[in-house]
């Protein structure tokens, strides 16, 4: 998996409330509860800064006239109001645990369907550490945010206005004197915001790329060990953690530095309000209760400016961690159907309009226009001849490919591929290393989109069909089979309808020679662990081929699907494989002769382009580069 330069936002212009606001569709089904649960807080909150009136009404009142019964009454009222605020805490917490439960599930839920519909170059560009830690890390921050900072922003600053409000209502001198510190405050939380998003940011990347690393290392750890590698995987794991390490360091120095200010310019000014009463109650001009409250109410707010830091912290984080979810969200995915636009500029030519062309003659008769019956495979089966349409089977008309993050002089990938593989028809395709043939097959699904020319199937341009038809039509297998951590059974399944059953796995495993499967601890319900790694080459290679031909496709594309096969399990397979090839449209890409004999006919791509077609002895007598190539793979086989 490739890396990518994450997509960071431009942070003059970022705006925290902004990102913020995208989740709520997401709070939306919920907000009765978040709303409840808010309001539930702030009366909660509210009942802390009758404490202080409680006390003043102690001190003047039962302590001043030394009413026993009055103190008690007072510790009561306390009692009560500690109980109160603590059973509001909890139903708070209730109210909103199971609801952002469900909206991180929700959340995640969409981004694992969003990245299943994006596209294989999206993939291809993005390293996978990034997408897990959008999925894990960025959605647990979003979580916490929804269910702390969110509704105590809120509460703290309802609690702060009414606590002011209070004190200056109490002692109107003293109250200003703490409001001193509240300029100061707001500039030092503004210039905070702004540089700890920046840091924010970088620290979630970098655990985006931390997550990588660990994620190939255990997905490789056969090549780790194989070349004695541990010592430079460990060295390059210990810098990234080193690189994060710092970046943490520098999130907790700028959290320091604004608690240092929030909570030292607060106490300093309570200090300053606690000298100016004890003289104002000394002079007679405030009694000792009004004191008592007053400084308690200070007291009672000093949670709600110390917790200022490290809310706008969270905030933050959480702002960081919706940008980055939305980057991929926001990715465009694989449409159901191609533009009627873009599906005409791709099939036009570089140099515009064109009818569509006609396949390229090779050597051989096999390119003389279709005129009448065809015997499919060069024999009559069973059934008698085919008799195709000359749109039947699968088509590449003038199709050209280039990679959409490609240099832009760069020639392309593929140019103007014209190959008409008939219906009933398997045609092999060979080709150098490089010269495109896996990318070709890749094309037939829509894995990558064509850059000019059309494909058809029967006739039909393959970007016209509805994604979920064109791939029920089309079954792959690829030179590097990929299986799941689920059951052999399972995995084979996948190419099949969901009704499938018993027999049509037994039918696939036993046409792609992986009985073994039956052998396994529990049969066709043993799990094959991740990646399928419990298996040999082999195995995992006759399990894909599987899977590829148990839903009996109308076309089938096959990239080099026996090549991890011993030399006796190959023939075996390949015997079996001629039965489906004689009833499904296929694309081999082959390297050996005994694979391309399971073909009708053969297609040579060099240079991005089909320069000759015809069977395999054709091709051997008339094109040296072919045999040249099939020479090659017969030494190799030897």
């Amino acid at each position: 998996m490739g890396t990518t330069d994450a997509v960071t936002t431009d942070l003059p212009d970022r705006s925290t409330v902004r990102s913020l606001l995208r989740l709520w569709p997401y709070v939306r089904p919920v907000r009765t509860r978040l709303f409840v649960a808010a309001f539930v807080a702030v009366v909660a909150s509210c009942l802390a800064l009758l404490f202080p009136l409680v006390l003043k009404w102690m001190v003047d009142g039962p302590i001043s006239g030394h009413d026993p019964a009055g103190v008690w009454l007072g510790a009561l009222w306390l009692l009560l109001l500690g109980i109160a605020e603590a059973v509001l805490f909890g139903l708070r917490r209730w109210l909103v645990a199971r609801p952002l439960a469900g909206v991180e599930a929700s959340m995640r839920a969409d981004l694992y369907r969003h990245l299943q519909r994006l596209p294989v170059a999206f993939h291809d560009r993005w390293a996978s550490g990034q997408l897990l830690s959008r999925g894990t890390t960025d959605l647990m921050l979003v979580r916490m945010f929804l269910a702390f900072p969110l509704t105590f922003l809120l509460v703290n600053s309802v609690t702060i206005l009414a606590g002011v409000s209070i004190m200056l209502v109490q002692q109107w001198t003293l109250g200003l004197v703490l409001l001193a510190p509240a300029i100061p405050v707001m500039i030092v939380c503004w210039l905070f915001e702004r540089r700890y998003s920046e840091v924010a940011r970088q620290a979630q990347d970098q655990v985006g790329d931390l997550t990588t690393v660990v994620e190939e290392s255990v997905l490789g750890i056969r090549i780790i060990k194989g070349f004695g590698r541990h010592r430079s995987q460990a060295r390059a794991f210990r810098e990234l953690s080193g690189t994060l390490r710092g970046t943490e360091l520098a999130k907790a120095r700028l959290l320091a530095s604004i608690w240092a200010v929030i909570v030292t310019l607060p106490e300093l000014a309570i200090g300053a309000a606690l000298v100016l009463g004890t003289v104002q109650v000394a002079d007679g001009d405030l009694s000792a209760g009004t004191l008592v409250a007053f400084l308690s109410t200070a007291l009672a707010l000093r949670w709600p400016v110390d917790s200022i830091g490290f809310l706008l912290a969270m905030s933050q984080e959480a702002a960081t961690a919706t940008e980055r979810y939305f980057e991929v969200m926001d990715a465009e995915p694989e449409s159901p159907l191609t533009p009627p636009s873009v599906r005409t500029a791709a099939a036009e030519p570089a140099g515009g309009p064109s009818p569509c062309p006609k396949p390229e003659r090779g050597p051989g008769p096999a390119h003389a226009p279709v005129t009448g019956p065809v015997p499919v495979g060069g024999s009559e089966p069973a059934g008698g001849f085919a008799t195709p349409l000359e749109e039947d089977g699968l088509r590449f008309h003038g199709v050209g490919f280039r990679y959409p993050d490609a240099v832009g002089d760069a020639p392309p990938v593929l140019d103007r591929i014209d190959l008409h593989i008939r219906s009933g028809e398997s045609m092999a395709l060979v080709g150098a290393t490089g010269t495109g043939k896996t990318t070709l097959t890749a094309l037939v699904p829509r894995l990558h989109e064509v850059t000019s020319g059309r494909i058809t199937l029967d006739g039909r341009d393959i970007t016209a069909m509805p994604r979920e038809e064109l791939r029920e039509l089309v079954a792959v297998a690829f030179e590097e089979p990929t299986l799941f951590s689920a059951t052999v059974g399972e995995n084979v399944l996948m190419g099949a309808e969901a009704t499938a059953g018993r027999d049509e796995l037994d039918r696939a495993l036993a046409v792609a020679q992986a009985d073994f499967a039956h052998a396994l601890p529990q049969g066709t319900a043993t799990q094959v662990g991740e990646q399928g790694l419990s298996l040999s080459g082999g195995q995992r290679q006759r399990l894909a081929l599987a899977r590829a031909v148990v839903g009996r496709p109308r076309f089938l594309v096959l990239d080099d699907p026996l090549s991890a096969l011993d030399v006796h399990t190959e023939a075996a397979v390949e015997a079996a494989l001629r039965r489906v090839l004689a009833e499904t449209t296929a694309l081999i890409v082959a390297h050996r002769p005994s694979t391309v004999l399971l073909a009708d006919r053969v297609a040579l791509l060099s240079g991005g382009r089909i320069t000759a077609v015809g069977t395999h002895h054709e091709l051997l007598r008339t094109n040296a580069e072919y045999a040249h190539l099939m020479s090659g793979a017969e030494e190799d086989d030897r």
